[in-house]
This record gives C-alpha cells, structure tokens and sequence, in this order.
C-alpha cells in the first residue's frame, strides 16, 4: 500500500478519526522498550538497585540455586521470608562468594500477632536471634509483621500494642544496628483480616515509636491497591522509610504488567533521596530472564 504523507508530515486528530480506531490507537500508545535494549545482566540496572525475593522467583528450584540465578541476572542483592528453615552457613558463604548481599529477611511474620502484648516477650527474644543472624549474614533491615485481627479488640488498640513492642524491641535494634522494618499489607486481596494497612498508620506508629531502627518496609504494591498515590504517600511519610518493596497491580507480577507506572516511581523515590535496595516481591509472569528485562526498562526514567 503506498505511503499517504511525506516523511515531513505528522498526522492530526482529524486524520487519524477518519483513519479508524486501529490508526488512532496504534498512534496513541508509544512502544515499548525493545526486549534486545536489555543487557544480558538486565537487573543490573544503572539507577535502581534491585534485591529478587528469591521466595517467589525460580519456583521449585533449591535455595541456594535461586541465589545463584539471581546474581547470574546481575540483582546486586536478594531477599527471602522466614530464616529458621534456611542454611545460614552456606548461604552466608554464598553470598560472599557471588559478591551479593542479603537486603532483608523476615525476623516476625504474621503469628503469633505483635499486635498481642502477650506476644511481646517472645517478640523481643525473636529479635534479639533474628539480629545475630542478620550480623551472620551480613545483613541490616529485617521486617516484621503487625498481626491479624483480634476479636474484640479495636485497630487503635492493636495498633497501640503495636506501638509498646516496637518499643520494646527498638533498644536491641539499635545495640546490634540492625533496623527493624514494619510492613502494612493490604486487605482486598492478598490479606484479609489483617490488621495494619495503608502507609499513614504505618507511618504514624514507626513515628511514635521514635527510633531510627525501627521503620517501615513500604511495599508500593500493597500501598497501591489500600491507597494509591505511591509517589504523594511516598512524600508525606518518606522520613519513616527504612526499605521499599514492590510488583505490579493486579496480579502481583513484575513491573509492566499492571497499572502501576513505575518509571515514575521510581525516579520519585530516587528524588526524595531513597538510594536503598527496592526488593522485587513478585511471581513473574514469564521465564525470570525476560521478566528481570522489566527491571531494566522501568528503570529507564
């Protein structure tokens, strides 16, 4: 079919809704990123420094294996849930020889509730271990968890009870200096009945905690479907942020996936001075080296 215009002429409103909706839409939506841009360490990216949740990436593969995968796509670091069923040793040894580190792990999950007082002495224990292993691997930011719903009891009071463990665990934080980072979740779709969601009672509780090891794990993809407006919550509450989590919306997929312009969010985490890890807590869509191919083209702002 012959060209219509010269290669001077841009097309105008008026020609491309006489072309069709195809036209309109073809010149409407700019393309993507070519996956051949991408370097073969796409995730390791020039702006952005990426930890892989090597719990959700490389599925089915031994532990250590997906550490191994993980530096092999170039992701300066990694991050992974409970640590009592690991081999702390070996992947202490691992790490060190890969030249990766370990950005956070979890130290308190979801039960027993820190919400609980009755919880609280167990809960400083638990820290008190969790900082020895992080020293053992290097690592300095372990989250914890808010708990599930108490019957009976209101959110201020759990949040309150919150608040006094925080409080109780911050000394041992900051004799070990290893920061202690608070996760809201969401409750729509991945944690229904969950008691802590949505960055500002997040962000209020690390404040009236009042240490500097104890902050927020500020996960963009649960803020997103509890709130939205990642960039402005981001601003209002960023002297709370202590690690930045993040997968696309819906379906808790690699960035370009879902709603979530991270290009834009990114650069306004890097603008308000954010120079952290940001984990990738996320089930990719696809083979883990195409979906690393994301990382790299999000952070292209």
């Amino acid at each position: 079919m012959p060209c219509m215009m010269g290669t001077m002429n841009h097309p105008t409103r008026r020609s491309l809704l006489a072309a069709g909706p195809a036209a309109l839409a073809t010149a409407a939506i700019p393309l993507a990123p070519q996956d051949a841009a991408a370097p073969a360490q796409p995730a390791r990216t020039p702006k952005t420094r990426f930890a892989a949740n090597v719990e959700m990436w490389w599925g089915g593969k031994p532990f250590l294996d997906r550490v191994r995968e993980a530096a092999r796509l170039g992701f300066p670091a990694v991050e992974f849930w409970p640590w009592r069923n690991k081999d702390l040793g070996a992947l202490a040894d691992l790490t060190g020889e890969l030249g990766i580190e370990v950005a956070q792990f979890t130290a308190w999950g979801f039960s027993p509730g820190l919400n609980d007082t009755g919880n609280h002495a167990k809960f400083v224990e638990e820290v008190e271990a969790s900082c020895e292993v992080a020293k053992k691997l290097r690592c300095k930011l372990m989250t914890v968890v808010a708990g599930n719903d108490i019957a009976g009891m209101s959110q201020q009071q759990m949040h309150e009870n919150v608040i006094a463990g925080l409080k109780l665990a911050a000394p041992v934080a900051e004799k070990h200096q290893v920061m202690l980072i608070l996760e809201p979740m969401n409750i729509r779709v991945d944690h229904k009945g969950h008691c802590l969601y949505g960055s500002a009672p997040a962000v209020a509780i690390c404040r009236a905690v009042g240490s500097p090891m104890v902050k927020i794990n500020w996960d963009l993809y649960h803020c997103q479907i509890s709130e939205g407006d990642l960039c402005g919550r981001l601003k209002d509450g960023f002297d709370q942020l202590g690690y930045a989590q993040l997968a696309d919306h819906p379906g808790r997929k690699e960035p370009g996936t879902g709603e979530i312009h991270y290009p834009r969010v990114l650069r306004a985490l890097h603008e308000l001075g954010y120079r952290g890890y940001v984990g990738v807590e996320c089930s990719p869509s696809k083979p883990e080296a195409e979906a690393a191919k994301s990382l790299w083209h999000v952070d292209q702002w």
